[in-house]
């Protein structure tokens, strides 16, 4: 089993797999861990930057306040001397209570009500800031601390973080925003026991979960700035959150990607395959259709582009290769043909010439002048027959080859049939009836003329039924002489005309398979005809049964041949 699956060949979209798999995966999860990593750093050192920014910002917001508020009060010292009036001192003070809602009291106490001073100082809601004046009295303004609490926070009511203002003496708790009491205590149990002064420091004891101090020298207060664990836990997974959804939109788009190109690629890769298939089976029409596009490499479209243009020159070698072929089939059937229509045709006018010639040479017997002369006859006629069947069989080579060259010139078509009907050979004695008696010349060459009639007429003799006769006919047609061949026969396929004029085709009935023939006739005919300029039909229908018609031009006057 481990041999066999270790030859098993991975397909291209196996491949794939594996090279995102170990290119891909593996190095971003491996980048995952480590950006996490340091996104952690990350997070942790901007818990830390915001817990400072923080900070500084309520410990500028308090120093913003409490130059705000001595201002104020110097303001306001400088007023109530400038009156001296104690009733306009009083309306001053009044009003500036209602417009100032932060200040709960506003009043002038003289120098021996100082103890008064010591109710405010015990209450913690409350702040107290006096101002000694040249009379004497004390300018005395006692703060709301939710007042002072609304000042401090104001740009800052919107973070989560817990946010506490202690006193710098007994750390007492002067002012908070988001209070948690255990938070509070946490914090409290981690301060450092030595406190550096007007520097935000970061302590705890969780890395994650900074907490900050700021004491400030003038103020005696302590700022405390606190992160929760929800508040670090939230940044933390929320960043975290976006790399592995950053890196899983990476691996879905890579994934899309490589999904979509790997799907192309392997229906192209796919199309060469069926066509090489294909080839292999000799389909040799098959061609590649790929998908083209932008996910189509150039050396796939080249491929198959080449591959096609290769399958082409093969379809074509194959066809010139089938055509030869079949070119050599028909030599072949054409040598065996011709070497039985010589055996077979050449054997009986063969026979007898040398009976007769035997017979005349015999000196045995007294052979009188009359059979002397019948048997010179046969001899003379069996000779004639076989020069005209070589005369067919060295013509064909010329017709194949298209190299007949005729001297054409006016011959006369009645001297042409005459002589045709006394060269054929008529052994049954058939009635041929020659209607051709027309005083015209045709364009022609007098031998050859006279070796298609010869054929024409000799076969409708061979095949006319019963004791019909061969009617030869002519009529004019426009510049040419059409003569009609006609023999009683029965009617012939179309399919089977368009054949005649081929090599060695005969009819296949029981006519020709009693009368011997080469099958050669009509194509030679058709060859002679054609290379005089002339043209030949065959027709079979109830009105003549089988008919040849040859198209012959016509001499024109004023044309002059030798």
């Amino acid at each position: 089993m481990i041999q066999k699956f270790s030859k098993r060949r991975l397909k291209i979209a196996e491949q794939i797999i594996i090279v995102i798999f170990f290119a891909v995966i593996i190095p971003m999860t491996v980048s995952g861990l480590v950006i996490n990593n340091i996104n952690q750093h990350s997070n942790r050192s901007q818990l830390r930057e915001t817990a400072i920014l923080i900070a500084d910002i309520v410990s500028e917001e308090i120093d913003v306040f409490e130059n705000s508020i001595n201002n104020e009060l110097n303001q306001i010292q400088k007023t109530l001397e400038y009156y001296g009036n104690p009733e306009k001192s009083k309306n001053y003070l009044d009003t500036i209570i209602n417009e100032m809602s932060y200040y709960s009291i506003l009043d002038i106490i003289k120098s021996s009500e100082l103890h008064k001073l010591d109710e405010f100082k015990n209450d913690d809601s409350k702040a107290v800031y006096t101002r000694k004046m040249s009379n004497g009295n004390i300018l005395l303004a006692v703060l709301d601390i939710k007042a002072l609490k609304e000042n401090i926070f104001k740009t800052i009511n919107q973070n989560k973080r817990p946010i506490y203002i202690l006193s710098a003496e007994d750390n007492h708790l002067i002012a908070s925003i988001n209070y948690d009491e255990r938070i509070f205590k946490n914090s409290i149990a981690q301060l450092p026991k030595k406190l550096e002064e007007d520097k935000t420091v970061i302590y705890g004891n969780i890395k994650n979960q900074p907490i900050a101090y700021h004491k400030k020298s003038q103020a005696d207060v302590i700022i405390i700035v606190n992160t929760t664990e929800a508040i670090s836990k939230h940044l933390i997974d929320y960043n975290r959150n976006k790399i592995i959804l950053s890196i899983l939109l990476t691996v879905l788009a890579v994934f899309f990607v490589v999904g979509l190109y790997t799907s192309y690629l392997y229906i192209n890769i796919r199309q060469l395959f069926k066509a090489i298939v294909a080839i292999s089976k000799g389909n040799y029409r098959r061609r590649i259709r790929l998908l083209t596009n932008i996910f189509t490499p150039f050396e796939i479209v080249f491929l198959g582009n080449e591959f096609n243009r290769m399958i082409a020159q093969i379809h074509k070698s194959y066809i010139q290769l089938n055509k030869k072929n079949k070119e050599l089939k028909q030599l072949n059937e054409l040598r065996s043909n011709m070497v039985d229509t010589i055996s077979h045709e050449f054997r009986t006018p063969l026979t007898s010439i040398q009976g007769y010639t035997s017979r005349l040479l015999r000196q045995d017997i007294e052979i009188d002048d009359e059979t002397k002369q019948k048997s010179l006859k046969i001899i003379k006629k069996q000779s004639e027959r076989l020069s005209r069947m070589v005369e067919d069989i060295l013509v064909i080579p010329d017709i194949e080859g298209e190299r007949l060259n005729f001297e054409l010139k006016s011959v006369s078509i009645n001297s042409v049939i005459e002589n045709s009907i006394i060269l054929v050979k008529n052994d049954s004695n058939r009635q041929i009836i020659n209607n051709v008696i027309c005083d015209v010349d045709v364009i022609a060459e007098n031998d050859r003329l006279e070796q298609v009639f010869v054929n024409l007429i000799e076969n409708a003799v061979k095949y006319a039924k019963g004791e019909s006769p061969v009617i030869l006919d002519y009529e004019l047609h426009e510049n040419r002489l059409v003569v009609s061949v006609k023999n009683d026969y029965d009617i012939i396929p179309r399919e089977k005309l368009k054949t005649l004029f081929d090599k060695f085709v005969r009819i296949d009935d029981s006519t020709t398979r009693t009368t011997r023939g080469t099958g050669l006739g009509l194509y030679i005919v058709k060859g002679l005809v054609e290379a005089m300029g002339g043209e030949i039909r065959v027709y079979s229908n109830e009105e003549c049964g089988f008919c040849v018609k040859v198209y012959l031009p016509l001499v024109v006057e004023e044309k002059v041949y030798e």
